[in-house]
């Protein structure tokens, strides 16, 4: 069976990971056989640039079109002070809400291996393993009225709505309960519930679907205390499910824990478990085009496409562990590199990975 992944490579250092990551696929599709048609799209800045908008036409028709959506990152410097309704960051998000991508995926997973990496004490992050998952499209980030606005008195006042309907806050719930069923069992939901009312329904919500789930431990914690205990003690985490933007804001602190954020990959997917996948860091252009980038997070999105999308737990599983051969090998990017070590490039990163599974197909 051949399956379509769309690859939406992006602007700043997105090429240059996403060619690593096409690598891999190249080898999966030689040595294991696998069926893949892999076309190419414009989106963010690049798509700006060519088209005049972030989501062409065809790119979401080619996504629509797609078993999964590969991504490298949007975003930088030339394109800030464009108006916001056509920066590069509504592709993203534009994909997210065309698709129907409402449940995101963000593994913290500490590698043994950068132990030393992480900015923590290794006591407190070694043997590392959270699962964020993150409601995506809805909350603050897409509620309406939203805009900049003139008061009567002639001062501007900026608005954003944060709102969440029962039916919102259900589905992201089943995808959180049944994530913690095939892990440790153990899920705490994050909100401001003191004080938001849209997520003290969120609270009563969670409580509610728990009822189906009684094999899973459910707890609760304020967004700001949950920020403190990351910091803390990570490890008493398995997995959290919260708002878009507190899952946007605690999956970055918490990508800190693992060494880099160029570490760890995300998935967002329906109710069918199609998906886009993409590294949580941006497109960092500052070192675009200097073949500096950490692919490793790109890379292990492709593994997370195989598992979640497309069914193939053994393939994923094999790119893992070539993930982590490489780092067993010693080899880093700047980024995990410990002083004093020497740095290997993004395209270096991605043949090591390659050669590692090629040994592992063998």
């Amino acid at each position: 069976m051949s399956h379509q992944i769309a690859i939406l490579a992006g602007d700043g250092i997105g090429p240059e990971i996403v060619a690593q990551a096409e690598k891999v696929l190249a080898v999966l599709q030689q040595d294991m056989g696998l069926s893949l048609d892999l076309p190419t799209g414009l989106v963010g800045g690049a798509a700006i640039d060519a088209t005049g908008g972030p989501l062409p036409a065809e790119t979401l028709e080619l996504a629509k079109a797609s078993d999964a959506v590969l991504l490298g990152a949007v975003g930088g410097y030339q394109w800030e002070n464009l108006d916001i309704a056509i920066r590069p960051e509504k592709g993203l998000l534009g994909l997210r809400a065309e698709l129907d991508l409402f449940a995101n995926l963000r593994p913290a997973l500490l590698f043994e291996q950068l132990a030393n990496a992480s900015t923590l004490k290794p006591e407190v992050v070694a043997g590392l393993d959270i699962l964020i998952v993150r409601e995506l499209t809805g909350g603050i980030y897409f509620g309406q009225p939203r805009g900049v606005r003139t008061l009567d008195n002639g001062e501007r006042q900026g608005y954003n709505t944060l709102v969440y309907s029962e039916s919102e806050i259900r589905r992201i719930a089943h995808v959180a309960f049944s994530s913690a069923q095939k892990r440790d069992k153990r899920l705490c939901s994050v909100d401001k519930a003191n004080v938001l009312e849209c997520t003290e329904l969120w609270r009563e919500i969670m409580n509610e679907v728990h009822k189906d789930y009684p094999d899973v431990e459910l707890s609760h914690m304020y967004v700001d205390n949950a920020a403190m205990q990351l910091v803390r003690a990570p490890k008493q985490f398995d997995v959290m499910v919260t708002t878009n933007m507190f899952g946007d804001i605690l999956s970055d602190l918490a990508s800190m824990l693992s060494g880099s954020i160029g570490m760890l990959p995300s998935a967002s997917l329906d109710v069918n478990n199609k998906g886009m996948y993409e590294p949580i860091h941006g497109s960092a252009p500052d070192i675009a085009g200097k073949d500096q980038a950490n692919p490793l997070a790109t890379i292990l999105s492709v593994a997370m496409l195989l598992r979640y999308s497309l069914g193939m737990a053994e393939a994923a599983d094999k790119v893992e562990a070539a993930v982590s051969d490489v780092l067993t090998q010693g080899l880093r990017t700047a980024d995990i590199c410990a002083e004093g070590d020497s740095a290997i490039s993004c395209s270096a990163m991605g043949d090591a990975v390659v050669n590692s599974l090629r040994a592992r197909l063998q």
